[in-house]
């Protein structure tokens, strides 16, 4: 007999999973209240570093439906998710996201809807890369001085090599330019 699961998901301890669980109810799914998991972790946490979805994929058997609202309940790593979708495909675990229609992810159609999100994830990651490019090459076309600001003034750096031209140690130096020894290193 399948069993449905619900993995309700909240970033801060401010944040409820109230709304979650009307939208499962709501949808038509009935999970009994031993079966919800609720867990309050950032979804940058890759899935295996969630003990709550741990504990849920051990208690997770064949015919089982796992039911979330949203796709980033289960993270924003879209590999991750993919991973973690296709691994309980192979289990025999049906994934319903209710925000993409229901559709079980783990069938042809759902598995289709995964990889154009994440193709449209691709694209607009290679999109951003692309416009930080030319924002940098256009800031070095103007003459503008990328990275960091120098912590030693170019006097400073002509007094730090002249005193390791003269023997004194690097340590001695970034003690006394109040920097540490990587910057002492560098001039």
């Amino acid at each position: 007999m399948a069993r449905t699961f619900a993995y309700v998901r909240v970033s801060t301890t401010g944040q409820t999973i109230e709304n979650q669980l009307h939208e499962i109810g709501a949808a038509g799914f009935k999970v009994e209240p031993h079966r919800v998991i609720t867990e309050t972790i950032s979804g940058s946490t890759a899935i295996a570093g969630r003990p709550g979805f741990t504990r849920l994929l051990d208690r997770l058997e064949a015919s089982d439906v796992l039911v979330v609202t949203k796709l980033d309940r289960l993270g924003r790593d879209a590999i991750d998710v993919s991973n973690t979708v296709k691994g309980l495909g192979e289990i025999g675990v049906r994934v319903h996201c209710l925000a993409l229609g229901g559709v079980d992810l783990t069938s042809s159609a759902g598995t289709m809807t995964m990889h154009v999100l994440n193709a449209v994830a691709q694209f607009e990651r290679d999109l951003l890369v692309e416009r930080t490019q030319s924002g940098l090459t256009r800031a070095k076309a103007e003459g503008k001085r990328l990275g960091r600001p120098s912590v030693l003034s170019q006097a400073q750096k002509a007094e730090v090599r002249d005193a390791l031209g003269r023997g004194e140690s690097v340590s001695a130096l970034a003690r006394q330019f109040n920097t540490s020894r990587q910057t002492i290193m560098r001039c």
